[in-house]
């Protein structure tokens, strides 16, 4: 199991969306308003992430569905990098994706976790 708390990884994640899409913005030779997309997700993240913290089901479900949207949104970026060629770009989305990844893996092993937990509860 993971050794870090959803939370934490999801806080990590939104960490990572927001200084990697700034810093693709503001390094781009043709910076684009769309490179905040990343940023503002991880804002959204970092702003329901208390909720997350202390397992509120609802809030922990919108920042799923939050990393999930963002997980879909990247894949985009990621092929219009590899067809411009470049590498920075393509560093900078598989960094992003790798880390919403890791959050959305975090979140699954956690709602699997507290389903076992609560059925064991009803068997005892």
């Amino acid at each position: 199991m993971n050794k870090f708390l959803p939370y934490q990884v999801s806080a990590f994640n939104a960490l990572t969306l927001i200084l990697v899409g700034t810093f693709g913005y503001f390094q781009s030779t043709t910076p684009s308003p769309t490179a905040f997309i990343p940023v503002i997700f991880g804002v959204l993240l970092l702003a329901v992430n208390s909720g997350v913290k202390s397992e509120n089901k609802v809030i922990a479900h919108i920042a799923v569905t939050l990393t999930l949207l963002i997980l879909i949104g990247l894949a985009m970026p990621l092929k219009s990098s590899f067809a411009k060629g470049d590498s920075g770009a393509i560093l900078r989305v598989s960094l992003m994706l790798i880390t919403t990844i890791y959050a959305l893996t975090s979140f699954i092993q956690s709602f699997i976790k507290a389903r076992k937990d609560r059925e064991k509860n009803l068997e005892s």
